[in-house]
């Protein structure tokens, strides 16, 4: 199969990283809650739009280090390349943030990747991993690698015209933000994923 893997809140997890980078940089109260859109709706009901903007600049460009993976995605991404499978990661994402410092957000991603260990042999390779400007440009590098999966933490992208004809769309969903859909195959974390992609004796077989 040909496989591709969206990167934001889909390989890497900001829980809790939005409260902690404003924390740092003392625009948040400590008792608010951990989550980015209440930092952000904090930031944006307090006359403060722009300092959410930079924010999330810093976070995607300076930050990164602050952010982890989702648990399983090593070990995908493992069983999937031993049993031959070809890995892309393909995400969207403007080059440089809106605001504050022009950090290279593609570069940041990329080495937040290799520093995760996700990338060299047995996992992904380099020159799989594509970062679009836009959410049409990234469907766009998804039918030229004519993905047969995609997984995707939003429904929205998977809906895009454009995508392969035919391909298996799948729909991260850890937070249980869209249990009630069902347009998708929805799994709410990568062993789930491993398993119907890969069957249920590829972890046993790690």
């Amino acid at each position: 199969m040909r496989i591709g893997i969206d990167f934001d809140n889909t390989i890497a997890c900001y829980d809790g990283v939005f409260h902690r980078a404003a924390l740092e940089r003392g625009i948040v109260p400590v008792d608010l809650p951990r989550s980015k859109n209440a930092v952000r709706d904090y930031l944006n009901g307090s006359g403060r739009k722009d300092e959410f903007t930079e924010l999330q600049g810093h976070v995607y460009g300076a930050r990164m280090d602050l952010v982890s993976c989702y648990p399983g995605v090593h070990d995908f991404i493992r069983a999937a390349r031993r049993s031959g499978h070809v890995l892309s990661v393909v995400s969207h994402k403007t080059r440089n943030p809106i605001l504050g410092p022009k950090y290279d957000m593609h570069v940041s991603a990329r080495d937040f990747l290799v520093s995760q260990r996700l990338v060299g042999t047995g996992m992904l390779d380099p020159d799989h991993i594509h970062f679009a400007l836009t959410k049409e440009e990234k469907v766009a590098r998804a039918a030229v690698l004519d993905c047969e999966v995609f997984i995707d933490d939003l429904p929205e992208i998977l809906a895009m015209p454009g995508f392969p004809a035919g391909f298996r769309a799948i729909l991260f969903d850890p937070g249980g933000s869209f249990l009630h859909q069902q347009v998708f195959e929805r799994h709410s974390s990568w062993a789930d994923i491993e398993r119907a992609l890969l069957g249920p004796s590829s972890a046993s077989a790690a």
